[in-house]
């Protein structure tokens, strides 16, 4: 009896505990907190501001005008990621936490699991609210877009984005230079493109942000410019290297002091 309590003590905490521990961290630490909340907000401030100015192309559809600053927001939720991780490294909580939970990869996947569920949560909600505000306020002469199933894919590309910043984040570990890492990975590919001639279609349309434009069916979103994979195929490259890009970071974790 002795011996089979002091296993059972010994034993490593499970997935469940790591995740209450992650919750805890995630909620205790204002740099994310506010980082959500803007995530939540932009989408919903840039329906109103298009909504009031009335900025937008004939060919516009509603959904993209409504989700217009959809792009800025997901550039948070790429923070969001970078940031769950990186603020234990600079405060040095990191040795803390892989002492509680010696398994690395189980911490990198309670990170992981939390993040994206939390911005999958932030991205439909925002975007939902975002959507039916600029259909109330967006002159109606514009077609209407399809609103659904493309929310749940937009929340999905959050979800992703977020975990994307994670493993950018498990690996840089500096909080400066993870967040520009982020903002590069989805910016970068777009600003550059057109100087890989033919190319840029496909260096273009391989980002998260090219999956989000064909999602909000915005007017930008053509074959030439973001490459010739439609909404969900996108989005399904972004979920095979955001998938790479995590198992990467694990092995990482594991190989490096903390």
């Amino acid at each position: 009896m002795t011996t089979s309590t002091t296993t059972a003590a010994a034993s490593p905490p499970g997935f469940r505990e790591a995740l209450a521990f992650e919750w805890t961290k995630f909620t205790g630490l204002r740099s994310t907190l506010w980082t959500t909340a803007a995530t939540a907000l932009m989408t919903v401030i840039g329906a109103v501001f298009v909504g009031a100015t009335g900025s937008l192309q004939p060919d516009d559809t509603v959904l993209g005008g409504s989700l217009t600053l959809s792009v800025v927001a997901l550039m948070a939720a790429g923070v969001v990621g970078a940031l769950s991780v990186c603020g234990e490294y600079s405060s040095g909580t990191i040795a803390t936490t892989l002492t509680a939970v010696p398994r690395r990869g189980r911490v990198l996947a309670a990170k992981a699991a939390l993040v994206s569920a939390t911005l999958y949560a932030v991205g439909l909600a925002s975007c939902t609210a975002a959507y039916l505000l600029g259909d109330a306020v967006i002159d109606g002469s514009h077609p209407q877009g399809d609103p659904l199933p493309a929310l749940f894919g937009i929340a999905a590309v959050f979800a992703l984005v977020g975990a994307l910043g994670l493993a950018i984040g498990t690996f840089v570990r500096h909080p400066a230079g993870a967040v520009t890492t982020v903002i590069a990975v989805l910016l970068l590919p777009s600003l550059f493109g057109p100087l890989f001639g033919d190319l840029q279609r496909w260096i273009a349309g391989a980002t998260p942000t090219a999956a989000l434009e064909k999602l909000t069916q915005t007017s930008d979103a053509a074959p030439d410019t973001v490459g010739s994979l439609g909404a969900w195929p996108s989005l399904a490259l972004v979920a095979g290297y955001t998938v790479l890009a995590l198992t990467g970071a694990a092995v990482a974790l594991r190989r490096r002091d903390a």
